[in-house]
C-alpha cells in the first residue's frame, strides 16, 4: 500500500520540478504500488509520473490501470510512447483496452502497431464480442510428446520469456492439436531423460474459442488452474490460453452488471463517476417508469376495495405492514435464487426442488410474521382497546393474510428468475424492486380477500 506520506512526497517533488530525483524513486516501486500511486494523483501528476517510467515498467503499470486512466493517457501522451507501450502489452490486455475505445480510434492505434502485434490484435478482435477468443493470449509454451523432460526445460528457458504463464506446459501433435497439459512441477520433479508421453494422463480441461465468457468463468471455478487452453471448435487446434486474472476481471464486470440490474436500473457501460449525467438518468428512468406503472396497479387494487376500506377503516393501518412483508420475502427469495444459480448450485430441471423448499419455507416464515402481527394487535388491545370488540377477528385476518402473502412472495421471488432463465433472459432482471412491486399488488388482493371472508357480517 502507498502511504499518504509517500503520495505527498511524490507530489512535492513534481511541484518542485525534481524530476531526476523522482525518476530514481519511481524505479524502486512495484507495479502495483505505482498503479495505486497514479490513481491517487490528479490528472496532471498522473501524466508526469507515467512519462518518467521506463518502457517495461510503464507497460506493466499501464496494463493494470483502470480503463478510464488508460484512455486519459492515450489522449494526452505522445503517440510514439503509447505505440511502444501498446506493442509491449500482452495481447489479451491490449484487446480489452481496444474494446473500450471508439472504432475510429481503434483503427488508428492498430495501424501504428508492429506487423506481428497488429496481426495478433486483428485476430483477437475478429472473434465475437463476449467470446473466449477476445480474452485469450497466443503467448504460451507448447511441446511435443516425444520430447524428453530435459529438452522441454531447455525449450522453456529459450522461449519462456514470451509466455503469459509457465505454470502449465501444453502438449500438441504435429498439427497443433492439443492432446494434454502438464503442470511445470511435474517436469521439475521428473528425471531429465523421461519422455513427455510418460508424464501424460490425457486428462485436461479446455475452452473453445467461440465459447461465452460466462461459461469460461464456471469452468475456471470448477477447476484449480491459473490458466486454461483455448482451442478451435472444429479441430481442437491450440490457439491460445486464458489466464485467471482476465477471468477475474470478467467476473467483476458480470457481478457489477447483476448488482446494478438487481437494484432496479440498466447496467452502466462506464464507471459511475465518469458516466454522463444524462446517460445515468436514461439508464435509471426506464425501470423507474416501469415500477411506477406497476405501483399504479396497487392504487387500482385499493380503489377496487374502496367500499370495504370505508366500512373497516382499521384495515388501512396494516397496509404498509402487508406490503412490506410480501415485498421483503420476495426480494429475499430472488436474491438467494439468483446467487445460487450463478454458483451453479442447481439446474433449471430442479425447479420443483426450489418450489418445494420455498413452499415449506414460505409457510414457516409466514407463520412467524403472522404470529408477530397477531401478537402486536393483541398487546395493543390490552393496553388500549383501540380495535374495538372485533379485535380478535382483525388480528386473525392480519395473521392469516401475512401467511398467504409471505408464502406468495417466496414463491414468486424464487420462480421468476427461473422463468427468465428458461426464456433465455438475464435472471438479474427480476430485480428486488420488480419483485416487490409485483408482490405489492397481489399482496393487497390477498389481504382484502381474507378480510372479506373473516370480517363479513361484523365489520364488513
Amino acid at each position: 500500500m502507498t502511504s499518504p506520506e509517500t503520495v505527498d512526497h511524490i507530489t512535492s517533488l513534481i511541484q518542485e520540478g525534481e524530476f531526476f530525483k523522482l525518476k530514481k524513486i519511481l524505479r524502486s516501486f512495484q507495479p502495483a504500488e505505482l498503479v495505486e500511486l497514479i490513481e491517487n494523483e490528479d490528472e496532471r501528476e498522473q501524466l508526469i509520473i507515467f512519462r518518467l517510467l521506463p518502457l517495461q515498467l510503464a507497460t506493466e503499470v499501464f496494463e493494470y490501470l483502470d480503463l478510464e486512466v488508460q484512455r486519459h493517457f492515450l489522449d494526452n501522451l505522445a503517440q510514439d510512447k503509447m505505440t511502444e507501450i501498446l506493442n509491449e502489452m500482452s495481447p489479451d490486455d491490449r484487446t480489452a483496452l481496444l474494446e473500450f475505445l471508439p472504432a475510429n480510434f481503434v483503427a488508428e492505434l492498430v495501424q501504428n502497431l508492429s506487423e506481428p502485434e497488429r496481426r495478433v490484435t486483428l485476430q483477437l478482435l475478429g472473434y465475437p464480442e463476449y467470446s473466449v477468443g477476445r480474452l485469450m493470449t497466443p503467448d504460451y509454451i507448447a511441446i511435443r510428446e516425444n520430447w524428453t523432460v530435459g529438452q522441454s526445460l531447455d525449450y522453456v528457458r529459450q522461449h519462456g520469456g514470451q509466455s503469459e504463464t509457465l505454470n502449465v506446459l501444453y502438449v500438441t501433435d504435429a498439427r497443433g492439436v492439443l492432446i494434454d497439459d502438464i503442470r511445470i512441477r511435474e517436469f521439475l520433479l521428473a528425471n531429465p531423460a523421461t519422455r513427455v508421453r510418460d508424464l501424460m494422463d490425457h486428462r485436461f480441461v479446455q475452452l473453445t474459442v467461440n465459447q461465452d465468457q460466462e461459461d469460461a468463468i464456471d469452468v475456471f471455478r470448477r477447476n484449480d488452474r491459473g490458466a486454461l487452453p483455448v482451442v478451435s471448435a472444429d479441430q481442437g487446434i491450440l490457439l491460445g490460453i486464458v489466464t485467471l486474472d482476465d477471468i477475474l476481471n470478467i467476473r467483476e464486470e458480470e457481478d457489477t452488471e447483476d448488482i446494478q440490474k438487481f437494484g432496479g436500473s440498466e447496467a452502466l457501460d462506464e464507471p459511475y463517476m465518469t458516466t454522463p449525467l444524462m446517460r445515468l438518468v436514461q439508464k435509471r428512468a426506464g425501470w423507474l417508469v416501469v415500477l411506477f406503472l406497476g405501483e399504479l396497479l396497487t392504487a387500482s387494487a385499493m380503489q377496487f376495495f374502496e367500499g370495504e376500506l370505508q366500512k373497516a377503516i382499521v384495515l388501512v393501518q396494516f397496509i404498509p405492514l402487508i406490503i412490506s412483508s410480501g415485498g421483503n420475502s420476495g426480494s429475499q427469495a430472488t436474491s438467494l435464487i439468483i446467487r445460487a444459480m450463478a454458483l451453479g448450485e442447481f439446474t433449471l430441471s430442479e425447479w420443483w426442488r426450489v418450489l418445494r423448499r420455498e413452499l415449506a419455507g414460505g409457510i414457516m416464515l409466514g407463520l412467524i410474521l403472522g404470529l408477530v402481527g397477531f401478537g402486536r394487535i393483541a398487546i395493543w388491545q390490552t393496553i388500549s382497546p383501540i380495535y374495538g370488540p372485533h379485535w380478535l377477528l382483525i388480528a386473525t385476518t392480519v395473521g392469516i393474510a401475512l401467511v398467504g402473502i409471505v408464502l406468495w412472495g417466496s414463491i414468486a421471488g424464487s420462480m421468476l428468475p427461473l422463468i427468465l432463465r428458461r426464456l433465455g433472459l438475464d435472471p438479474a432482471t427480476s430485480s428486488a424492486p420488480f419483485v416487490a412491486t409485483l408482490v405489492d399488488v397481489t399482496g393487497l388482493i390477498i389481504y382484502f380477500t381474507v378480510a372479506l371472508v373473516m370480517l363479513r357480517g361484523t365489520l364488513l
